[in-house]
């Protein structure tokens, strides 16, 4: 399963999706999704206490200025490598 988070943390209920993530799905963070991969954020430690590759979207994060400031757990991909990580899943959820 790929989980899509396109929203803020701050209007997002980041742990009611980790209550039904399984050890090999993926997530990743997309338009203000971003903001969850904040280092040491109560998001950001909560997402990688879980199984799940974590990945975030190279030019949203440019785009809100915070290149220097995401965590190093999360996989910073392209929009190309954003296409074939949803060819690799068979199911995806938007959060």
């Amino acid at each position: 399963m790929l989980y899509i988070i396109n929203r803020s943390p701050y209007v997002f209920d980041i742990f009611a999706l980790l209550r039904i993530v399984k050890p090999r799905d993926d997530l990743i963070l997309l338009s203000d999704g971003v903001i969850a991969g904040l280092k040491n954020s109560k998001a950001q430690c909560a997402l990688s206490a879980s199984y799940m590759n974590i990945y975030a979207l190279e030019n949203d994060i440019i785009a809100r200025g915070l290149s220097n400031y995401l965590s190093d757990n999360i996989i910073i991909v392209s929009y190309i490598q954003f296409v074939k990580l949803t060819e690799k899943k068979s199911k995806l959820i938007t959060w």
